[in-house]
């Protein structure tokens, strides 16, 4: 897993209009990079509608939002329309960055084992490193502890 600290390595993922984003173009301002398990999914859904209610302050820090779940671009661009979202999502069918991110880990559910994605939050720094990361984040509150955290980082 990515730690603070550390620079993020070159990554490129096709959006929810299929145009590909890759890091080294959007380098240089704040990134907020949440990954989460799934489109359409209940915390997911809440947790990216906060996001998007909260993009003006994100905005305001200079500050870039991304998602990334494991779905396609096909299944971002229903889930934006469906649910009003402003955000950009990103499609990480191979699950690659969640890998490089150390995301994509063992999980249990109901007795159940498999692979998914562990909600998790980056904020990425100007110069590309990680400044803070949430793990196995609760939506509740979450989307205002990153606001407050980047804003204090911003003026360290």
């Amino acid at each position: 897993m990515l730690n603070v600290g550390d620079t993020v390595p070159d990554f490129c993922l096709p959006n929810q209009d299929e145009e590909e984003i890759c890091f080294r173009d959007i380098k240089g301002k704040w990134i907020v990079l949440y990954f989460y398990p799934k489109d359409n999914t209940p915390g997911c859904t809440t947790e990216a509608l906060e996001f998007t209610e909260a993009l003006p302050d994100f905005e305001g820090l200079n500050a870039l939002v991304l998602g990334v779940s494991p779905d396609s671009p096909k299944k971002h661009r229903n889930f934006i329309e469906k649910k009003g979202l402003k955000i950009t999502l990103l499609a990480d069918e191979e699950k690659e960055v969640c890998q490089m991110f150390g995301v994509w880990q063992l999980k249990k559910n109901y007795g159940r084992e498999y692979m998914g994605v562990v909600r998790s939050t980056f904020i990425i720094d100007p110069d590309g490193k990680i400044a803070a990361k949430w793990e196995k984040v609760r939506v509740k509150g979450h989307v205002e502890a990153v606001k407050e955290k980047l804003s204090e980082l911003q003026n360290a």
